[in-house]
């Protein structure tokens, strides 16, 4: 009986594990990919763009949350002059969201590990 409980609590640290590494695989790869929306909107060129993506990704990393994110895009935009309400954003970072999961999910199909099962199923 004991076994079945350490089974299962392995089990279960095993997917907490991976919706961890999961969750931030895609966090970061939303920020990649609302990095390179907005770096086109504040018409960077390519060297520009790949400093501002490393930019975004890190300023993921001050606070929980996406408010980090949102406060330096906004700022980013204003220093530009280039319009974009927090809403607009935020709904841009909703849709990302689905885009980078699905992203990870077709990069990673495989388990990470052997305390892992495949990614998405």
């Amino acid at each position: 009986m004991e076994d079945t409980f350490r089974k299962r609590g392995k089990g279960y640290e095993a997917k907490f594990k991976l919706d961890e590494e999961m969750r931030f695989k895609a966090e970061s790869r939303r920020n990649k990919l609302l990095a390179l929306w907005i770096a086109e909107r504040l018409g960077m060129n390519s060297a520009e763009t790949e400093t501002y993506v490393k930019e975004v990704i890190l300023s993921d990393l001050e606070e929980p949350g996406i408010d980090d994110v949102v406060r330096k895009v906004i700022k980013d935009c204003e220093e530009r002059k280039v319009p974009i309400s927090e809403p607009e954003l935020r709904a841009e970072i909703e849709r990302l969201d689905a885009i980078a999961l699905k992203q990870i999910g077709g990069e990673y199909p495989d388990p990470l590990g052997p305390d892992h099962g495949p990614v998405g199923g």
